[in-house]
């Protein structure tokens, strides 16, 4: 496995404090207003160059519109007020984090500008600061080094696309991120799963953190020998990290068994030729190609000699086609066809015969393009599609990726460059005083195996489960919650294993907010229901109701001992003969039945002692 794959990690945790920039709150909003106007264009960075990725982006000629929130937003996110001062808090955290990795911080932090302009930033650019540098952490008794830690300001959230212009909600932007980059030492799927979890560990160790789905992402590079970088940015499940790498490193293989082929064929540049076939398929019954020309397109293609196979070949092994299709879309079409997939789609064998002809393809392994769209866009597409074509002969080319929702990814754009960066004029330098770091060193938080051991003392729960706790990031809650409800075993059970399940059921759990685990816990104290009931509770919180409402739907309202021994009796004078015949042997057997009266309204041991009872009065 060491030589199948090179992978680093960036990751990218929102902080729990005021915006980066001003005194807005970070969190947010269901409701957005105003729809403010812009559009950006790229600049050129330190280097007087203008960044490939920005151009990119550009060229796509989006224009965006931006809505603003109630107390989380305000004219500095609208680029309408100079940034104020950088939050103090957030630096401190950056601070902190960078001390618990070892980290050599600078003595003075300076902004920067990285050029973005796919409307997610109202300026054109993210602001971002080195703090840290050359620190590391221990995966699994192996150092994984930590080439940067920086803090930044997160994007605007997209809400609406269409084909023209997004619309984008401010209550995001300027939220503070730390971003922290790892050396690119990690050698499996499996050890970057192990270390995103590490470093997500002591980010929440320092209890500054946000948590729930979007508070933190992850960046994966990766390469294998013979490939090339490419970044797939955003990804947001742990579980599927090691998926994210493994199709990674399979795609690049992909990609290199290709080139190969097309090298032993001596497959030369395509010289790129659209032209236009719409006379070819004017009688075409293809739904595709019947709404281009209802909407006044036009039907291109392009020629690419010795491509034929590898597009879709060796059945369905090989995807340069599928590459094509997703560099094709990023100018604006729905896809395009390749006749490694034709006869299809309603497309029949006489209309590629006569397509052939036209293109005068008469190699074995010739091969086509086409696309059936607006003309320009259709134009666009095929020139995009066969550029990425002549990219297969050469190389596995660097750039960043999308993650989709099965572990695979999709074009995005072009990897960025050091042309993106140039100073920040806005934001004056911080000095990072020997003074401030000594404060904040005396106080490192526990590092999570200390926590870990902390908590098998303290509450008596075995280490495995305090290890869960901690790697989950719930141990605070756990803690929060034995200061309501002293039964850790339980405690911990809702959270490692009902939890778990729930979300096996396909059930979202982020939709219990840990106020209402709290309050449901107290509920429980004061015996409002039985600790039996609490996956059913929780499962009806997670629709969205109060914990009281959920128990009241339920029909847990808690009963006395003399009502639950009045249901007792009933269950064994149904069963007299079996209990009079195995004695108090029946207790086990009966516990079922009994369970299914009395199920959350009370306490499985109270039910246990109360059923010996009875039954000791009828033998």
């Amino acid at each position: 496995m060491s030589d199948r794959v090179i992978c680093g990690i960036e990751i990218h945790q929102q902080l729990d404090t005021k915006k980066l920039f001003c005194d807005c709150a970070s969190h947010l909003c269901e409701d957005g207003h105003g729809a403010y106007y812009r559009r950006l264009r790229p600049t050129t960075g330190e280097t007087g160059e203008i960044d490939r990725a920005a151009l990119v982006q550009f060229q796509k000629g989006m224009g965006y519109r931006y809505q603003l929130s109630e107390g989380v937003s305000c004219l500095v996110e609208l680029d309408e007020e100079p940034p104020h001062g950088a939050n103090r808090d957030a630096m401190d955290t950056v601070l902190t984090f960078a001390s618990m990795l070892d980290s050599d911080i600078a003595d003075e932090v300076h902004f920067m500008r990285k050029i973005v302009v796919d409307g997610s930033n109202t300026t054109g650019f993210q602001r971002t600061a080195l703090v840290a540098m050359n620190g590391f952490v221990s995966v699994n008794g192996k150092d994984i080094s930590i080439l940067s830690v920086c803090l930044e300001e997160d994007a605007a959230r997209k809400i609406e696309t269409t084909s023209g212009e997004i619309t984008y909600r401010l209550d995001r932007l300027g939220i503070p991120l730390i971003e922290v980059a790892t050396g690119p030492d990690i050698r499996s799927p499996e050890e970057a799963m192990e270390t995103a979890l590490r470093i997500g560990t002591l980010l929440r160790a320092t209890k500054k953190v946000k948590r729930g789905i979007g508070t933190i992402r992850e960046d994966l590079n990766i390469s294998i020998p013979g490939g090339a970088r490419v970044e797939i940015k955003g990804v947001q499940e742990l579980r599927l990290l090691p998926l994210y790498v493994e199709n990674e490193i399979q795609r690049q293989q992909m990609l290199l068994t290709i080139k190969e082929m097309l090298s032993s064929r001596k497959t030369k540049k395509v010289n790129v030729n659209v032209v236009d076939v719409s006379n070819i398929f004017k009688d075409c019954q293809s739904k595709v190609i019947r709404s281009a020309f209802s909407e006044k397109g036009k039907v291109l293609a392009v020629a690419l000699p010795g491509f034929a196979g590898v597009m879709n070949g060796d059945s369905g092994k090989l995807r340069l086609g599928a590459e094509m299709a997703q560099r094709a879309r990023t100018k604006g079409v729905k896809g395009i066809f390749h006749s490694d997939e034709l006869p299809g789609y309603g497309i029949e064998q006489k209309f590629i015969d006569d397509l052939k002809k036209e293109l005068k393809m008469t190699m074995e392994h010739d091969a086509f393009a086409i696309c059936a769209a607006q003309e320009t866009k259709a134009f666009n597409a095929l020139t995009a599609a066969a550029e990425r074509a002549n990219e297969a002969l050469e190389c596995v080319p660097e750039e960043t990726r999308d993650p989709l929702p099965d572990g695979t990814s999709k074009y995005s754009r072009p990897l960025p460059g050091a042309a993106r960066m140039y100073p920040e004029t806005d934001v004056p330098p911080i000095r990072i005083t020997e003074e401030r770091l000594k404060v904040i060193r005396k106080n490192l938080p526990e590092l999570p195996e200390e926590t870990e051991k902390r908590i098998v003392k303290e509450y008596k729960i075995n280490a495995q489960q305090a290890k869960q706790l901690v790697r989950q990031g719930d141990d605070v809650l756990f803690e929060r919650i034995m200061g309501t409800y002293d039964q850790p075993a339980v405690i911990a059970t809702t959270l490692l294993n009902t939890f778990t399940e729930m979300e096996r059921e396909g059930l979202n759990i982020g939709m219990i907010s840990e106020t209402d685990v709290i309050e449901v816990f107290k509920m429980l104290k004061a015996s409002k229901f039985s600790k039996e009931a609490l996956p059913s509770v929780f499962r009806e919180v997670v629709k969205g109701r109060s914990p009281e409402d959920s128990v009241k739907s339920l029909g847990l309202e808690s009963i006395g001992n003399d009502e639950a021994a009045e249901m007792i009796r009933k269950v064994i004078q149904e069963r007299i003969e079996f209990v009079k015949e195995k004695g108090m042997a029946a207790v086990g057997p009966l516990m079922g039945p009994v369970m299914e009266i009395v199920r959350g309204k009370v306490d499985g041991k109270v039910v246990s002692a109360l059923l010996m009872e009875e039954i000791r009065k009828v033998l």
